[in-house]
């Protein structure tokens, strides 16, 4: 059953340890059956409740799933095979289309924004006990959030998106619980969810966002969680119209209890309104990162929710990391005081790029998508086949896999640095890989 891999241990923490070790490095394979509870217990010598405990361990960690009398195997998506293992080494001399960065030219610079704030930190020092959150931030947040409709409520600071998202998921959910995600949608959510033990529920997405059939299906099926970004979605650049905010809600309100995550990461690099869906339900967090505008580094997201759900992100984050850098804190509000970054600019520029490349593959009868953001999707019908051929005409963009669940296969192209020149070209290259393969007889 386990091949020549021992599983080792005397303890369950050694046991489970030694498991997963094997999932990592590719000797347990997903879908791989484990030997029963006692089975495993009599070859280590063990009580089969200190199997039973490592088995437990690896269930909430996302490596294994058990099903009854069928026994336990590893996840076919494990969560300690990271989706960015999934990707495209560039060579030298290609142009790289797959990172999913913002363009640097559009970032503003942040070095009078931080001396400012570190200016005042030497007069001010920010101590132990001291309020973790900026009320300048706090104020400048809130009526932003008051402008685009995102319902009244308490307002927190985490250190970007996905940590805002991993506090959310952690502070309602427990280990083996269904969350509806977007398939294709963000690779790194897809490998949180799993790590946090917790079940990925796919639900499609078209130009307007999230399925409503899709989600009724998830929510039916006893998802207690959905996360849905608003705008900018990677990969497909979806963004949520009126019409489908108000059939999502209609779906949500059906099922008060289901925690609701909204993802607004492309605020400030987007020209489509806001249509948020928060409020529908009990328990909310709508999240506005400012990764994308003003630079990865700024590892900064604004959460707001419910008065329950804020409360307990902001209790679990006083136990580890306290607070987010008020001097980071600061700095973003400097930056959105003085202006730097022009967003009506920085979308139109992003919005260009991405009509200049689609309207060119539509010329060579290639579809893509991408209604807002920096990425456009293309779906193909071999992911391995179309990457490969890209790469050798001088093109690396990211392969669909990265980004599916159960979707149908596809490529990620990040247009943020794309030049007018550039189109054409990349336009041609994507078309010849779509193409037929030649032929080749051998003698």
């Amino acid at each position: 059953m386990l091949g020549e891999y021992p599983i080792k241990g005397r303890r369950a923490a050694d046991i489970s340890a030694s498991i997963e070790r094997a999932v990592g490095e590719g000797a347990l394979e997903p879908g791989q059956l484990l030997p029963p509870m006692r089975e495993l217990a009599a070859t280590l010598g063990v009580n089969p409740n200190t199997v039973a405990a490592a088995y437990r361990t690896l269930r909430e960690r996302g490596v294994i799933e058990t099903h009854g009398r069928r026994g336990s195997r590893v996840r076919p998506k494990p969560a300690t095979t990271g989706r960015e293992k999934v990707r495209v080494d560039v060579p030298e001399g290609v142009r790289d289309l797959a990172d999913g960065n913002p363009d640097p030219a559009l970032l503003p610079p942040l070095a009078s924004a931080f001396a400012a704030a570190a200016e005042r930190g030497d007069r001010e020092p920010v101590l132990y006990g001291d309020d973790p959150v900026d009320p300048e931030l706090a104020r400048a947040a809130r009526a932003a959030l008051d402008a685009d409709g995102v319902p009244a409520g308490p307002l927190t600071v985490a250190s970007g998106s996905l940590d805002a998202v991993e506090r959310v998921l952690a502070a309602h959910l427990k280990p083996g619980d269904g969350v509806a995600v977007e398939d294709p949608g963000w690779g790194r959510t897809l490998d949180l969810v799993p790590a946090l033990g917790l079940r990925t529920v796919p639900v499609g997405v078209d130009d307007e966002g999230p399925l409503p059939d899709d989600l009724r299906v998830a929510l039916e099926g006893g998802a207690r969680a959905v996360l849905i970004t608003d705008r900018a979605q990677n990969p497909t650049g979806a963004s949520v119209t009126a019409a489908r905010a108000r059939a999502l809600r209609s779906v949500l309100a059906d099922h008060p209890g289901v925690l609701l995550i909204e993802d607004d990461h492309a605020h400030g690099i987007v020209d489509l309104p806001l249509h948020p869906l928060a409020g529908v339900t009990r328990h909310w967090a709508f999240v506005r990162s400012v990764a994308k505008a003003y630079g990865p580094d700024l590892r900064l997201a604004v959460l707001t929710g419910d008065e329950i759900t804020v409360d307990r992100v902001r209790g679990r984050q006083r136990l580890g990391p306290g607070w987010v850098s008020l001097i980071a804190q600061r700095a973003v509000v400097r930056l959105w005081a003085d202006g730097a970054v022009d967003g009506t600019a920085v979308a139109s520029a992003y919005r260009q790029r991405r009509e200049a490349l689609i309207a060119a593959l539509a010329e060579r009868g290639v579809a893509a998508h991408g209604r807002s953001g920096m990425n456009v999707w293309v779906p193909v019908p071999d992911e391995t086949g179309v990457v490969a051929r890209l790469l050798h005409a001088g093109w690396a963009v990211s392969p669909g896999a990265r980004f599916r669940l159960s979707a149908g296969p596809g490529v990620r192209i990040t247009v943020s640095t794309l030049r007018e020149e550039e189109v054409g070209p990349l336009a041609d290259a994507m078309a010849a890989a779509l193409g037929p393969v030649p032929s080749r007889s051998y003698v």
